[in-house]
């Protein structure tokens, strides 16, 4: 008979519960008065003030024990007395119609047995029995003709300090459930869509996320009435998965047509993938379609079978997409980037998931959107690890945690060591040594590059200075530094080059400063007047990455340039296997010769072969630089390199 139930605070408090006053059974004691004096009540007075009528003669007087049994007898609501073992004493007229049995006191027992929980409940055996304030409980029944009902199940205990029982009141709150349950459904469904809303979702996935499952649903505000039970027949598989899906131009549809069709679209969709999750059940669960807010869906598949029936899902989604909607007389096509998520639902939380499916949606994204992605734990750590280093990069350049290798650059006409390139390393507590492609580009969004670039200068300046002095009368080697375009934008670069040949007292000469060949197009303005000034310091200037840019070489001559480095991508061209003259080789022969008409050096990246520095030489290219001759190193080993050389 009883389906559901639910204790209300009084029992966890220990406090009365809150029984209405008109419904609450009161003794009515008279006060103690001395002879003579003021009769025991005062006449009583009608209700509109006047004269009551005087008894009727004859009549018989009613005692106050009659007044409060025809009060209890007739009394609208369900009410009950019970002895300590929870048996029915007494029942009035309500309370046999309300629940639907007859005045028997074997049937009403049953009844009162029923409503009140699990036999030997120690809960209310500490009501029933006096030591204990009350409780309250929702109870969900099947009147005889199977309707559910709701009932609001109260038990205060006996006086103290007279005979009786416990009092048991019984309330129908259907109609105010019934009510609640509207308004709980217009609050958790999306307007627009009728799917599911964001707080439903969250609620469902609470309810199968984390170590607790469906148990810890109520820890997560989940309604008692809203639980996920498994579908009749379905195995538990312990696994949870999460299509996490956002539609690509779905503003441009609401910007150009309205919103009125941008609803209507969002109507449709919603429909396409609720077909979508029917069929992708795989003899589980139907999987749960919400619309998360804006353009955003999700299909939440609880007891998943594996990544495998995530992956068809979003793939299903996708296709059942691609068929152009009919929206308010317009024609529209739209597509999806999907996020998936699938995992042991023990070993996630719902904001874990969400928060992977987000990042996984982004992949998507940024990998060209119209298709799905799968969360890949490796590439997630680099994420997080990114955000770490990026909040770690500016007390490193304070503690000291950077260094820098050289690469020899090679002159191909001889084979001698003419100069080295700076790269800082990262040399991370808890990360290891890093290359620059690791945390450079964070230092530029940040603006940190332009402190760290300021150490770089100065600590490779006096590094290129010391070679000098240890090397009297040789040829002393330049040392070629990359400049970030913050750097120039950003930082008085001038000032900062100057400050740093003068501390270290390294010629101008024997410094070279690199920047992008992106960076330099269009230069003009403040970077062009920068590159001016350092040219007329005596600083080199040189082209990085080039022909990887605009490939618009006309600038080269308005630019204070001295060198262009020819991007490895070239020279990685130049196997033993591709005949010479082949296109690359063309290419890079058109611009050598025309940087030497401009009055330009050319340096090679990338050479590691033998074969690839001969055919460069050949061509006419001025310097190599690569793994044939050596990997960045520390300052000590070029030291060395320089001592050989003589």
């Amino acid at each position: 008979m009883v389906s559901g139930t639910t204790e209300g605070p009084s029992a966890a408090t220990g406090q009365a519960p809150a029984v209405p006053q008109e419904h609450r059974l009161h003794e009515t004691r008279p006060q103690e008065r001395p002879p003579h004096d003021t009769p025991p009540f005062d006449p009583p007075v009608a209700a509109n003030g006047c004269e009551p009528r005087p008894p009727v003669p004859g009549a018989r007087a009613h005692s106050p024990a009659d007044v409060r049994a025809d009060a209890f007898r007739r009394a609208p609501m369900a009410l009950a007395v019970l002895d300590r073992a929870g048996r029915v004493v007494e029942a009035n007229d309500a309370f046999a119609a309300l629940l639907g049995t007859g005045p028997g006191a074997g049937a009403l027992s049953r009844v009162a047995a029923e409503l009140l929980g699990r036999p030997g409940d120690e809960t209310v055996r500490a009501v029933l029995e006096g030591r204990r304030a009350g409780l309250r409980r929702t109870r969900r029944v099947r009147d005889a003709e199977g309707r559910a009902r709701w009932l609001l199940v109260a038990v205060e205990p006996p006086r103290a300090d007279g005979p009786g029982g416990a009092l048991l009141s019984v309330t129908d709150i259907s109609a105010r459930r019934e009510l609640e349950a509207r308004v709980r459904d217009l609050r958790m469904h999306d307007p627009v869509t009728r799917l599911p809303n964001r707080a439903l979702f969250f609620e469902r996935l609470a309810s199968v996320a984390g170590p607790a499952g469906p148990e810890g649903a109520a820890e997560h505000g989940e309604h008692p009435e809203d639980r996920w039970p498994p579908e009749a027949g379905q195995a538990r598989t312990g696994r949870i998965g999460v299509c996490y899906l956002d539609l690509d131009g779905f503003k441009a549809v609401n910007d150009t047509f309205g919103h009125r069709t941008g609803d209507l679209l969002l109507t449709a969709v919603a429909e396409r993938l609720s077909r979508v999750a029917v069929a992708g059940a795989g003899g589980g669960r139907t999987p749960l379609v919400a619309r998360l807010g804006g353009d955003e869906f999700a299909l939440l598949v609880p007891d998943s079978s594996g990544t495998e029936q995530l992956t068809a899902l979003a793939a299903a989604a996708l296709v059942a997409l691609e068929e152009p909607f009919d929206a308010d007389g317009e024609r529209l096509s739209v597509s999806a980037s999907v996020g998936v998520v699938e995992r042991p639902a023990s070993a996630t939380t719902a904001t874990e998931l969400m928060q992977d499916a987000d990042t996984t949606l982004y992949w998507a994204k940024a990998d060209g959107g119209g298709r799905w992605t799968l969360f890949d734990p490796e590439r997630n750590a680099h994420r997080m690890t990114r955000q770490v280093l990026a909040a770690e990069l500016r007390p490193a350049i304070g503690r000291g945690e950077f260094v820098l290798d050289y690469q020899p650059l090679v002159d191909l006409a001889d084979g001698t060591t003419s100069g080295v390139e700076a790269l800082v390393r990262w040399r991370h507590p808890q990360f290891g040594t890093l290359p620059p492609s690791r945390f450079i580009g964070q230092a530029e969004e940040d603006g940190s590059v332009v402190q760290l670039g300021r150490w770089v200068l100065r600590t490779a300046c006096a590094q290129a200075r010391a070679w000098q002095v240890a090397r009297p009368g040789r040829r002393p080697i330049f040392v070629s530094v990359n400049v970030a375009v913050r750097q120039v934008w950003d930082s008085d670069l001038v000032a900062d080059v100057a400050a740093a040949l003068e501390a270290t007292g390294l010629p101008p000469e024997l410094l070279q400063l690199e920047l992008t060949e992106s960076a330099l197009m269009g230069s003009a303005g403040r970077p062009l007047r920068v590159l001016q000034a350092l040219s007329a310091m005596g600083v080199r200037i040189a082209i990085d990455d080039f022909g990887t840019g605009y490939s618009n070489l006309s600038y080269l001559s308005r630019l204070p340039v001295s060198v262009l480095k020819l991007d490895g991508s070239f020279v990685r061209s130049f196997r033993d296997d591709v005949p010479p003259g082949a296109a690359d080789e063309v290419v890079v022969e058109a611009m050598v010769s025309l940087a030497h008409r401009l009055g330009l050096t050319v340096t090679a990246e990338c050479v590691e072969t033998a074969q690839q520095a001969r055919r460069l030489r050949g061509i006419g290219c001025d310097t190599g630089q690569g793994w044939l001759w050596s990997r960045p190193v520390g300052p000590e080993r070029i030291a060395g390199l320089l001592r050989q050389q003589g």
